[in-house]
Order: C-alpha cells, then structure tokens, then sequence
C-alpha cells in the first residue's frame, strides 16, 4: 500500500455515469478510456485481452463487470461488442480524463473495484482502485516522448500511486521500478500478457494489401506504432545495409498507426509503409513474413513478437520482457547488430526453424485466460 489517503470527487452519487440494473457485491468496473482513442496501442490490446480472457473462464468464476469510458459518439455503443455492459459518462473523452485528473468525476460508486488499464485513473471514492502500470519510459528515453506527453505521465503516476491500492505490471523491471517508488512488493502483482487475441489468418486480404503495395515474394516485417521509441530510424539504417546481404533485396514492410514524430526516417530502398492493420490481416502478414524486426529502445512488454512467435514468424528484437529467450536479441542501438540478425534470420533455414518452434512453444504458454484470472486474484484480494 502506498502513502496518502483516498481522494473524493466534487460530484455527488452517480452522475457521471449511467447504466442500467446494479451490480452485485464485488463488481467490477474496468475503466477502458484508451479504447475510445483513434489509436488504442498496446494498451489497448491489453485492455481488450483482458476481456476476451475473461470471456473465455466459466461464469460462476467472473464477478460483475461493466466498462466505464467516456460518452460514445457511434451507436450502438462498439464498446458493448466487448461483451460486457458499458458505463458511459456524459462528456467527451478529453473532458473526462482532465476531469479524472481533478478528482471532479470518479464513475458510479456501486462498483467494489475499479481497474484502470492505463495511468488514467479516476479517484478512489472509498472503492479498490487496481492500476495496470506497463512502463516508465518517458523516463528512460525523454526525448522519445513531447514535453507536454512527459509531464502527464509523471503527473499521472503521481495519481495512480496515491488513488491505487494494488497495481498490474507485465515486467519484473517495472515491479523494480515501483519498488523504488516506496511501493510494497506485495501491492504489485506481475502478470503475464497472452498471446492468443488475433483470429486466424485472412490469407486473400494479406495478399490483396501486399499486392496492392506492390510486394511480391518473401518480405520482412515490422509493426508498430511509428513514434520515436519503436526505433524505427535505426531499424531503417540495419535494414539498408542488411538488404544487399539478404538472398534477395526482400522488402521490409512496415505496418502501424501513425503516432507522432518522422516516422519517414526509416525510409529508403525497400521499405514500404502500409498502415495500421489488425485482425485477421495481420495475423496473415506475420504468417507470411520472413521474420518479424521488433527493436524499440524501451518498452514495458511488446505484444507484437508474441503475436508473431504464435504464428510461427521467427522474431529480431530487443531484449523486451515478451520474448524471453525465443527471440533473437538485438542491441537497439546498434545499427550493425540490428542489420546482422536480419541477415541471419531471414537466409538461414537453421536458425529459422529453431526460432519459430521456440516462439511458437513460448507464445502459446501465454494465454488470456491464464492473464484474466491472475487480475480476478488481484481484484479479489483487493476487496
């Protein structure tokens, strides 16, 4: 538990949100704000894998559980696809968080527990608040972040250690990092991310993007949000002194969203950008690629690797907490380890096949399920 008592919101009962019915004891109200966000991220992933894990358990395991966000724009709500109903507080997304960050709106009080997927944390109001916490970086890597985006976070965390009672972390090195912060070890709860969210392969629509980029044959692969921290620059750079080395000039096909920064400095010969994709697209990318490049200075966990390790797709990357030793680790910061290893794994069928049986045998150890009902403890203990 760390120091400082609840906060309280300025607004009387509920009114910040609305649902129907009320929750039994030991509700959960699962705050998934990001998902509102035109670009979700990884967070966002977690946050709907999480979901699909609890999905997946027998009912009789899973207490009530609502999501809360920020009022929808579309209808039906997409939020309601996620399977569970959905509390909607009546201002837009931008409003609501600076709202969280005032303590003026905290949700409906009827929830025993509320878990906040991000460092977006509503206050307290006398409830378990859980926090997922999935890295520090802004930290280690400032100039990866704008000036504006490093003082949210670290004002955020400030937040989240007073209002969190109990905080999700994917990482030993962020379970270290709260420690440093004067969190106790039994406050923190290391859970594993799973593996298993895409849907099988759309083999047509991979080779209709593909054909329209004009990719033909074997290609490399790296997905990502385009942001300074993916290392994109450098992965660009080992990738035009791989290429002349490679059996062919195979392509490096970079799929994302937009994030900010010059995402076109990893430009070059070879490289094509193709855009955010996901689904059942994607995972025909990965089946399809040589190998995945995945090589950011800094990350909390990294579910694209584990996402190509489940499909057979011999993975390059940094040493991220994901891969564990199913990867072939790079130094991210050196362009002439990034390009050797891409030579490697993508011309030598040895090494090729080692990596995809050890990626494919890590990743499926990595389950949804096995994620949501680590939280259920984590909830339960909180309670």
């Amino acid at each position: 538990m760390t120091a400082g008592g609840p906060e309280r919101d300025a607004a009387p009962g509920d009114r910040d949100g609305a649902t129907t019915g009320g929750p039994a004891p030991g509700a959960v109200l699962v705050v998934v704000e990001q998902l509102r966000r035109s670009v979700p991220g990884g967070i966002g992933t977690y946050a709907r894998g999480l979901l699909q894990g609890l999905r997946s358990l027998e009912r009789a395991e899973v207490p009530d559980v609502a999501l809360y966000a920020s009022r929808g724009r579309a209808r039906p709500d997409p939020l309601l696809a996620l399977g569970f109903p959905v509390v909607s507080a009546p201002v837009p997304g931008p409003v609501l968080t600076r709202a969280w960050d005032h303590a003026l709106v905290g949700g409906p009080r009827r929830f025993d527990v509320v878990h906040a997927v991000s460092l977006a944390t509503p206050p307290p109001r006398g409830r378990t608040v859980v926090v997922a916490i999935h890295d520090l970086a802004w930290r280690h890597v400032p100039d990866a972040y704008p000036s504006r985006g490093r003082r949210w976070h670290e004002a955020a965390l400030r937040r989240a250690l007073r209002r969190g009672s109990r905080f999700v972390v994917a990482s030993g090195a962020v379970r270290d990092e709260l420690a440093s912060e004067g969190v106790a070890p039994e406050a923190v709860a290391l859970i594993p991310l799973g593996s298993d969210h895409l849907p099988a392969p759309d083999d047509d629509a991979g080779r209709a993007l593909l054909a329209g980029l004009g990719v033909q044959g074997p290609f490399l692969l790296s997905v990502g949000t385009l942001e300074p921290r993916k290392n994109l620059a450098r992965l660009g750079q080992a990738y035009a002194l791989a290429r002349r080395s490679l059996p062919e000039p195979w392509p490096l096909v970079v799929v994302g969203p937009a994030g900010w920064g010059r995402a076109q400095d990893a430009g070059g010969a070879g490289v094509v950008f193709a855009g955010r994709h996901s689904g059942a697209t994607l995972a025909a990318l990965y089946q399809r690629a040589r190998l995945l490049a995945y090589v950011p200075v800094e990350e909390g966990y990294g579910l694209p690797p584990l996402e190509a390790m489940r499909l057979g797709t011999p993975v390059v990357a940094s040493p991220v907490p994901s891969v564990g030793d199913a990867a072939l680790a790079v130094d991210p910061l050196s362009v002439e380890d990034i390009a050797d290893a891409l030579v490697r794994a993508a011309g030598d069928e040895v090494l090729r096949h080692d990596l995809a049986a050890r990626g494919r045998a890590h990743a499926e150890r990595l389950t949804w399920a096995a994620s949501a009902r680590a939280h259920l403890a984590v909830w339960s203990a909180g309670r």
